[in-house]
């Protein structure tokens, strides 16, 4: 495999869900004399990461924010990470979703996130992503002119049997879009 240059992006969300997208936008405008191969995004980038958000910001595959996504990976010559988006499928179930574009656009990957992180600690945190998402059930591995490649999301990466499967179906490199929660004491 030859040298891969790979930028992570890293921002602020927003509740304008559109807004969030323009400002990935205004991130590869300042990337882009970085000759990158890879850009990958945070996960749920286009939302507030609240689990009330993730059904009303959902949209179908090929949605808005698909669009936009595609058409920055072919406007940058780059191969796109989607971080991940609330995907609504046509029964009306809402999935933690990343979107891979190679460099003209076209959609090289899909992955659901599996392993939906649900936490209740006593006098602490409380999260349940499984109040409002469904659960993906595989694993995600796509054909790239580096080789191939694999995603999972955030917490999949706590499952070893995840990686597994994704490096024994031929991922040289796993992208992990992710966010994480802080609990002030």
């Amino acid at each position: 495999m030859s040298k891969i240059k790979i930028a992570a992006v890293q921002m602020p969300t927003v509740s304008n869900k559109m807004e969030n997208v323009r400002k990935v936008r205004e991130y590869l405008e300042k990337l882009k004399d970085q000759n990158l191969d890879f850009v990958v995004l945070p996960e749920m980038f286009c939302c507030p990461y609240k689990t009330e958000n993730f059904p009303a910001y959902a949209e179908e595959e090929g949605g808005e924010v698909w669009k936009q996504l595609s058409e920055y990976a072919k406007h940058y010559g780059i191969y796109l990470v989607g971080g991940s988006i609330p995907e609504k499928d046509a029964k009306g179930r809402v999935y933690n979703t990343t979107y891979v574009f190679d460099r003209q656009g076209k959609q090289i990957g899909k992955h659901r996130k599996a392993h939906l992180f649900d936490i209740d600690v006593t006098g602490g945190q409380y999260f349940r992503e499984s109040d409002t998402l469904t659960a993906g059930d595989s694993d995600t591995v796509f054909d790239t002119a580096f080789g191939k490649m694999g995603v999972i999301i955030c917490f999949d990466i706590r499952f070893p049997e995840m990686v597994r499967m994704t490096v024994n179906d031929g991922a040289k490199v796993i992208f992990v879009p992710a966010a994480f929660n802080m609990t002030d004491r």
